[in-house]
């Protein structure tokens, strides 16, 4: 199976092809930190990891995209990205939230819990993105949008990864949590492997948004002059 990701929802912009077989595996990334240009920066990726790869957008089996929760100028970018390269090359889509990709990195880059972990992202304005994952990385709760408060009550354990961490660890007060992993991001090599895992595929990706767009429209009413 032939898998190209794609990650743009956070601070990264990454691309991924993970080729897999009964006597063969194969991966090629590419992925930068980056909070703005994820439009400018994604084709290029895509370029680079078929042609490490030896493949053309018509052998790929599968494009994955995370949905969300995220930016949502990013989120947006890859979501159309993956739609466009399906129409060209047939492929079926696959995609998930941003936090499981976030849990499943997480485990890839050495994390080992006892049991059931949190995810947790800043959201700004006093909010946080919020998950449990199993720990074997599966979804248990979530992703939903929380006051550090609130996530710190649905804590599942003594450990949480990402960006918002800290903020539970404070909210929690006198519970024990251990806060890791605070520059954790979801990460197209991980949204591969778990495109690669399920038999599931996703007809049509959309963006999921758990809070309003900061821009609200204008009320040309007020900018009328008599």
């Amino acid at each position: 199976m032939n898998i190209l990701a794609l990650d743009t929802s956070m601070g990264v912009c990454s691309a991924a092809v993970l080729r897999t077989g009964p006597s063969e595996r194969a991966e090629a990334l590419r992925e930068t930190p980056m909070l703005r240009g994820h439009a400018e920066a994604l084709m290029p990726m895509v370029e680079a990891v078929l042609d490490e790869a030896g493949l053309a957008p018509s052998q790929l089996d599968v494009i994955a995209a995370t949905q969300g929760p995220g930016s949502f100028t990013g989120v947006r970018i890859a979501i159309a990205a993956a739609r466009g390269l399906a129409l060209t090359s047939g492929a079926s889509l696959y995609g998930t939230d941003s936090l499981t990709a976030m849990a499943r990195r997480a485990l890839r880059e050495g994390l080992a819990p006892d049991g059931p972990f949190a995810v947790a992202v800043d959201a700004r304005r006093g909010m946080v993105y919020f998950g449990v994952f199993g720990a074997d990385g599966s979804r248990l709760d979530g992703p939903s949008l929380l006051t550090p408060e609130d996530a710190a009550a649905c804590l599942p354990g003594g450990l949480a990864v990402g960006s918002a961490a800290g903020l539970l660890a404070a909210a929690a007060g006198n519970q024990a949590l251990n806060a890791a992993l605070p520059d954790l991001q979801p990460g197209a090599m991980a949204l591969a492997h778990l495109a690669a895992e399920s038999g599931v595929r996703t007809p049509v990706l959309r963006p999921l948004y758990l809070r309003p767009p900061d821009a609200k429209p204008q009320n040309t009413a007020l900018e009328r002059r008599p």
